[in-house]
């Protein structure tokens, strides 16, 4: 049972469940952005277009299993919420295209600036979203 006890604590902290969140939301931006390269679109809308269907994973999960509870009520605050998480969301999308374009035009393979994009757009929108969106 003493074991129990920091399992529950790290569970319970938001930085973990937003860190899962993030990893199942990452798996739907990356397999999109895999097969849309495998179809031959060009690496930077790729990148873009599978963003967008992680946002989507995104606010399903951060807003039932991650801030469940600085969620707003339905009505004004939960669209102005809804919004600030785009907002934060467009953010990122904007440094994940501009990484992923930039990394593509240095010549680096459009999936290791994936890669490097995600690191990128992690810290960004995991700190907009603790400090101004669910604040």
């Amino acid at each position: 049972m003493l074991a129990a006890a920091p399992l529950d604590r790290l569970l319970g902290a938001t930085l973990p469940r937003y860190l899962l969140a993030s990893v199942a939301a990452l798996a739907a931006d990356m397999g999109c952005f895999l097969i849309l390269l495998r179809l031959g679109l060009p690496p930077a809308p790729a990148s873009a277009l599978g963003y967008g269907l992680g946002i989507v994973a995104h606010w399903l999960l951060s807003s039932r299993a991650v801030f469940a509870d600085q969620v707003a009520a339905r009505g004004a605050g939960r669209t102005r919420q809804k919004a600030l998480f785009v907002g934060s969301a467009l953010i990122g999308l904007a440094l994940t295209t501009m990484v992923v374009g930039a990394g593509a035009a240095a010549g680096l393979d459009p999936r290791l600036a994936k890669l490097a994009a995600v690191a990128v757009s992690f810290a960004a929108t995991w700190l907009l979203r603790q400090r101004v969106v669910f604040a």
